[in-house]
């Protein structure tokens, strides 16, 4: 998979020895800055914009998040409690937007006390649960019931993020859809893309707008997901907009978007240390940073992180976190120079060198783990307006050991 982003932006002069290595540091500036672009795309289209927590749910910018967007989506209790505690706003009247695959009965009370929107995977589990849901409302628990559909309208780049992939778990398929499944459902929601332009949203709504019409007439709205890459600087924001008004005339509906990494776009570095190298046919850097500990996306999706400064020519080092794992592989780099770093060593890296990945504010933070005990790294946040740099969280060995029993 080939990341569309990777612009330095700011960081390009940010002194990487003012943070520990390995460090987290979003922009704060960069982060107003997308949000500010969002904000324009709700209010010109008339869509609510609704911020995806498991992509970046960095809440110490919850204020910031929730003074500029409608609200927050959530894939669970703990994100759905996160949204309603951290991205409520000032008088708790963000929206909070739940989806999962499936819950659990014993959850349904309280994700639906912290939700305006409660989302399901599948007609079965609304009939399920309904008895339920109408003893909570009966109770003056208020809250929609949304249906997630799988549009059976593919456009993924990679099979395993492609939720309308063949055999596909998320979303009751649209061409299934009869009209006892849409009882008692006030909103449609369907996600499809991933990182990715206009022109695949609007295929995707013309593939399944003829299957919605029957039952448009009684959706109080639709939610078209994430993936929309908004925020990057070549994306098709006045068509977006265009479309999100005519879907919102043609339907009567209203409608949503839930931008995830959008909101985070370009906004965060992850910053690293070579701890060792040597040769085995070529140069290999061990680094502080893990792509299965730090940067799983890199092995999962798998794709290679852009490198802040790296070289177009020069000696190229096979970088690896240091980890068991024979696969924890980060990608061959031509590393920036180093005037600080223990010049003993060659092949193109320095022991003790620094350097950063980019774009590492989403998907990244939220899918850290402690494998081998290889430690999380700290979280800064830098302002790059005011250059002012705060630590907001660092990790010890308790993180460690409290995670496992």
């Amino acid at each position: 998979m080939e990341t569309r982003a990777g612009d330095p932006g700011a960081f390009a002069h940010f002194d990487l020895n003012r943070v520990p290595s390995p460090a987290f540091v979003v922009d704060a500036a960069k982060v107003r800055a997308n949000l500010a672009v969002l904000r324009q795309i709700g209010d010109a289209s008339g869509a609510r914009v609704l911020a995806a927590l498991k992509a970046f749910s960095m809440w110490s910018l919850g204020s910031t998040v929730a003074g500029t967007l409608d609200g927050v989506c959530a894939s669970g209790l703990y994100e759905a409690r996160l949204g309603r505690e951290e991205y409520g706003g000032p008088h708790g009247d963000k929206e909070v937007a739940t989806y999962c695959a499936a819950y659990k009965a014993e959850d349904l009370p309280e994700i639906c006390r912290l939700s305006d929107h409660l989302i399901f995977n599948s007609p079965g589990q609304i009939a399920r649960f309904r008895p339920l849901l109408d003893d909570l409302r009966a109770k003056g628990e208020t809250f929609d019931i949304g249906l997630r559909i799988n549009p059976q309208h593919s456009e993924g780049e990679v099979p395993k993020y492609d939720p309308a992939a063949p055999c596909s778990r998320l979303g009751f398929p649209v061409g299934q859809l009869l009209p006892e499944h849409m009882e008692g459902v006030d909103g449609i929601h369907m996600h499809v893309l991933c990182e990715q332009d206009f022109p695949p949203l609007a295929r995707t709504w013309a593939a399944v707008e003829p299957l919605l019409a029957p039952y448009v007439g009684q959706l109080k709205w639709i939610n078209f997901g994430g993936g929309h890459h908004v925020t990057r600087a070549d994306y098709q924001v006045d068509d977006l907009i265009a479309f999100l008004k005519g879907v919102r005339e043609t339907t009567g509906c209203d409608v949503m978007i839930e931008p995830g990494e959008a909101v985070a776009l370009d906004a965060g570095i992850l910053v690293g240390e070579i701890l060792d190298l040597f040769d085995n046919s070529m140069a290999i850097g061990i680094t502080d940073i893990s792509a299965t500990c730090h940067m799983p996306d890199v092995i999962e999706a798998p794709y290679r992180p852009a490198m802040l400064g790296e070289l177009s020519e020069g000696p190229v080092t096979r970088l690896g976190g240091p980890s068991c794992l024979a696969g924890d592989v980060i990608g061959d780099y031509r590393l920036p120079s180093s005037a600080d770093a223990d010049k003993s060593s060659d092949g193109g890296a320095r022991i003790g060198q620094r350097f950063a990945f980019l774009d590492q504010a989403h998907y990244s933070m939220v899918k850290t783990n402690t494998f081998n005990g290889v430690p999380l790294p700290s979280i800064w946040l830098w302002d790059s307006e005011s250059d002012a740099l705060t630590l907001v969280r660092e990790f010890a060995y308790e993180d460690f050991k409290t995670r496992l029993s």
